[in-house]
């Protein structure tokens, strides 16, 4: 979820720093064609530029963001039993997988939880949290690092970035249109741009921003499945149920505050905080897994 949320994040402030930059420079000017009309097409490719510019960024950042976010430090040579069999695990499971070795590490948190994260198959992070190794047995955790490594195998966090690319550049491209009716309809700005569409298009990339994080989330929780799927095959199907009872046992019934229940890893009730969920509920998981079996 912290990676997700990171990624979105960062995706969202490199937008906004672009859309400012862009603006101050003046290469805004020349979506205003002639003074009175928006030039679609350059709109387009002005979009599609800095849409999924900052997408990509946010790639090319996200392993040296989550490293630096978690504090994870990386295991060069093992120096215990417990970080042998992680690397020894990890290395197993990504050549059964068919990509190349990721680098292994370990962060401290008391919490069960893992992630991956990388652009490129061959060169991916794979970290798990000190409350992990703490609470899971082994077979657990094998599930659990054979659900991030079918992450890197799927290619989910390119896959992540495309999609924040395509939902990007038509949140810049409708903000503009949006900015540019409101400057010209109800400022009555009839030569140029003025300040009400600036100030109207940014107002308007976030609020689309927000809503677009939605189809993000969809295919977030969508993933997570086929990550499910995925370790089934590399440790097993009963290892990845344990291992998904296990998390409910940790996390559910849920303690979480009402407002950010949205964000638990347990999943929430109500179908509007369902929208802004990067995981599907825990029992859905296991029902998929179940019946899939």
């Amino acid at each position: 979820m912290k990676r997700i949320l990171l990624f979105v994040a960062t995706n969202l402030a490199i937008l906004v720093v672009l859309s400012i930059t862009l603006r101050l420079l003046g290469v805004d000017r020349i979506l205003d064609a002639e003074g009175s009309a928006l030039n679609f097409n350059a709109l387009l490719v002005f979009s599609a530029v800095i849409g999924f510019g900052g997408s990509l960024i946010s790639l090319a950042m996200s392993k040296w963001s989550a490293k630096h976010m978690t504090g994870a430090m990386v295991i060069e040579i093992p120096s215990n039993a417990t970080e042998g069999w992680l690397v020894d695990t990890v290395r197993r499971q990504a050549r059964a997988a068919g990509i190349g070795m990721p680098e292994v590490a370990i962060y401290d948190s008391p919490d069960i939880n893992a992630f991956a994260t990388g652009m490129n198959k061959n060169n991916a992070l794979v970290a798990v949290s000190s409350g992990l190794l703490q609470k899971m047995s082994q077979d657990e955790a094998e599930a659990v690092l054979a659900h991030e490594v079918s992450h890197i195998a799927n290619g989910d966090m390119i896959t992540l970035a495309l999609i924040q690319g395509v939902v990007n550049t038509f949140v810049i491209f409708l903000s503009r249109v949006i900015g540019h009716l409101v400057d010209r309809v109800v400022f009555k700005t009839e030569e140029g741009h003025g300040p009400a569409y600036f100030i109207t298009s940014l107002i308007a990339q976030l609020v689309l921003g927000i809503l677009a994080t939605t189809i993000v989330m969809w295919f977030s929780r969508q993933r997570e499945f086929r990550a499910d799927a995925g370790s089934a095959q590399l440790s097993g199907r009963t290892k990845m149920i344990a291992a998904l009872q296990r998390l409910q046992q940790e996390y559910e019934p849920s303690h979480l505050p009402e407002k950010i229940a949205a964000f638990g890893i347990s999943g929430q009730r109500s179908q509007l905080g369902r929208l802004f969920m990067s995981h599907p509920p825990l029992e859905e998981r296991i029902e998929a897994l179940r019946a899939a079996g």
